[in-house]
């Protein structure tokens, strides 16, 4: 049955679902409060020396985003790089050789991909985009601002200063990350994740530059390899953890499959083999060392906050307001959290999630269990408004993601 309430509150949840992806763009904490201890066994290496990712950023994208900004070609750079858009799509001509050379590499999918878990995890992203929209947008998305260096690093680099451009973009890799053709030829992941490992070497040389930036960041270069493992548990594991508290049944070959792409993924962004997880048991433990322990708040995590729940209130649904986006808030991510925020409690809405959440995942979990092809009505929804979320966040304009050519204005 239509229900146009129920509707509005999931267009939010889609909306900011795609902004949930900021965080792969952003950089995390870069350094770590206890020493790394993670096995490199756990990882889809299964092995490594076991050095410190937080000493560890990108020693092939790095030296090419740094000369390219050193030499002032990164608009003629943009400028080409706007006509790649596919998977399988030549790169352009044009570009510098040493920035081919390093693309062409970089565009390459691991050795162990394997095709068949991403045809299943197509099957994963039908029947759960509903959830997966509203994790990333309410839990992984508003998450990303009680992660200070990251934060710190979104508030002080270009973007910070046009926050729904910057999301716009970001939004973009967690979009493509779960479309159906994601790897495929014609897909656009592949392109997506050179161009923010290229966005990711470039902020590395230009934040440090920024005196506001440096004056309250505890480390001298953002975006290590842990960082961007801090951002990607904030993401999939998260959305893992919550699936699994609201008890949705999840096959065992779609969960793995999920955490598959996401992977993938990892290792798209420049991230080596031996921190990326194995299994859903070797991320809950990398997480709970990298990720839980430095979750806290920041002025600047509050004011990105803010910005994130008034681009919802932009989208003319009605019923969709800030007390709405801060309660679904305050339910993914705990009163603690909700606090540093400074969301303020709704106990009107507050408590009807608490007590129809569960029920509704209970009723949509059984429909797809009693009505074959619901999954297939269900995605066709969801892919709706992933696609009307990026639509108002480009304000129709194609997504171009670029390499900044300097940080926040002063």
């Amino acid at each position: 049955m239509y229900d146009p309430t129920r509707r509005k509150v999931l267009a939010a949840g889609g909306l900011l679902g795609a902004l949930g992806a900021m965080g792969m763009m952003s950089p995390a904490r870069a350094r770590t409060l206890t020493e790394w201890s993670w096995p490199a066994g756990d990882s889809v290496a299964g092995s490594g020396p076991g050095v410190d990712p937080h000493l560890i950023w990108d020693a092939k994208a790095d030296p090419v985003v740094s000369a390219l900004l050193d030499d002032g070609v990164v608009p003629q750079v943009n400028e080409l790089l706007r006509k790649w858009t596919r998977n399988d799509q030549p790169l352009p001509q044009g570009l510098p050789r040493d920035l081919r050379d390093f693309m062409e590499e970089a565009r390459e999918l691991p050795s162990w991909t394997d095709q068949d878990k991403l045809a299943t995890a197509v099957e994963f992203n039908e029947k759960r985009g509903l959830y997966l929209g509203v994790l990333y947008g309410l839990a992984s998305g508003m998450m990303s601002t009680v992660i200070p260096q990251e934060a710190l690093a979104v508030y002080y680099s270009k973007g910070g200063a046009d926050m729904k451009t910057r999301i716009a973009k970001t939004a973009k890799l967690g979009y493509d990350i779960g479309a159906s053709n994601a790897y495929k030829p014609d897909g656009e992941m592949v392109v997506t994740a050179v161009k923010t490992r290229l966005v990711h070497a470039a902020v590395r040389h230009l934040l440090p530059q920024s005196p506001r930036w440096a004056e309250v960041a505890p480390e001298e270069v953002p975006i290590s390899q842990a960082d961007i493992m801090v951002t990607w548990h904030s993401l999939p594991t998260t959305v893992m953890q919550k699936l699994a508290a609201w008890e949705v049944p999840i096959p065992e070959e779609e969960s793995e499959a999920f955490l598959h792409t996401w992977q993938i993924g990892a290792h798209m962004l420049g991230v080596d083999d031996e921190y990326i997880p194995a299994t859903w048991e070797a991320a809950d433990d990398q997480a709970a060392q990298v990720l839980d322990p430095i979750l806290a708040p920041t002025r600047e995590g509050v004011d990105l906050a803010d910005i994130l729940l008034g681009l919802g209130e932009e989208v003319d649904l009605g019923i969709i307001s800030r007390p709405v986006l801060g309660s679904f808030t305050r339910f993914m991510l705990g009163d603690e959290i909700a606090g540093w925020l400074e969301i303020p409690r709704e106990p009107f809405w507050d408590r009807a999630l608490d007590t129809f959440w569960d029920p509704f995942v209970a009723v949509r979990e059984g429909a797809l269990d009693r009505f074959p092809g619901t999954s297939g009505l269900y995605w066709t929804f969801d892919e709706f408004l992933r696609r009307a979320a990026l639509l108002f966040l480009s304000e129709a304009k194609p997504i171009s993601i670029e390499i900044p050519t300097h940080n926040r204005p002063e």
